[in-house]
């Protein structure tokens, strides 16, 4: 076991029964011209974001601790959307943009898409497991509780964008299947202002988790062997 210096407190996790989770880093959210971009967010710390996590994977793939990624993504047909009887059709932001904008249809995370891709700082590697998803959560709908189970994983530390929407509902899901969440905060960032992360970080600290920074990380996971 290795402790982590977490807040609210310290925490042993286990690295070889740990894996990174790496939330829609795709150019939806952290390019320009990306979906984020289109509906007017601010999305200037993004690449700040990008760098954070390459270091985060860059260590858990030399500890061969195993790297995974949700990824938001919908049919060209929008099949798997909800169609008009869910509310995912008109709350997620890609459906209310391409439900108010035709000229976007088939554009904005769209399986095939730029909006849809990983960005390229990121992109997966040959060993890595990506999940697409169509909810905020990546365990909605998806095999990821069962991939993680057959890989005998039960922590997980989390990365992505945004804090407040797609990574905070995965963490809670998680939580919620007794998986243990931990937040790596400069590995992430909101859709919105910075209020809203202080809000994610005071939910995870007092109620579904534990928040860690990068460095905090590295050290630990530098202590196990490949």
């Amino acid at each position: 076991m290795t402790k982590l210096n977490a807040n609210p407190g310290p925490i042993e996790v286990e690295p070889t029964k740990s894996a990174v989770v790496v939330v829609d880093m795709q150019n939806a959210f952290a390019s320009k011209g990306g979906m984020l971009d289109i509906a007017g967010m601010d999305i200037s710390d993004a690449p700040r974001v990008v760098s954070s996590i390459k270091g985060i994977l860059d260590a858990a793939r030399q500890a061969s601790v195993p790297v995974v990624y949700v990824q938001m993504g919908y049919k060209p047909d929008l099949s798997n959307s909800g169609g008009p009887n869910s509310p995912n059709w008109h709350k997620e932001l890609a459906m209310h943009l391409m439900n108010s904008r035709p000229e976007l249809k088939g554009k904005l995370l769209t399986e095939g898409s730029w909006d849809f891709a990983i960005v390229e700082e990121l992109k997966p590697e040959p060993g890595d497991l990506v999940v697409i998803k169509t909810r905020y959560s990546g365990f909605a709908g998806t095999t990821l509780d069962s991939q993680l189970r057959t890989r005998g994983i039960r922590y997980l530390f989390f990365v992505g964008i945004a804090t407040n929407v797609c990574v905070e509902s995965t963490l809670r899901d998680a939580y919620f299947q007794d998986y243990w969440p931990i937040l790596i905060t400069d590995g992430a960032m909101p859709a919105g202002p910075a209020s809203l992360q202080e809000a994610t970080l005071f939910n995870v600290e007092n109620f579904f988790g534990w928040t860690i920074r990068a460095e905090e990380f590295v050290r630990a996971i530098k202590t196990t062997k490949p």
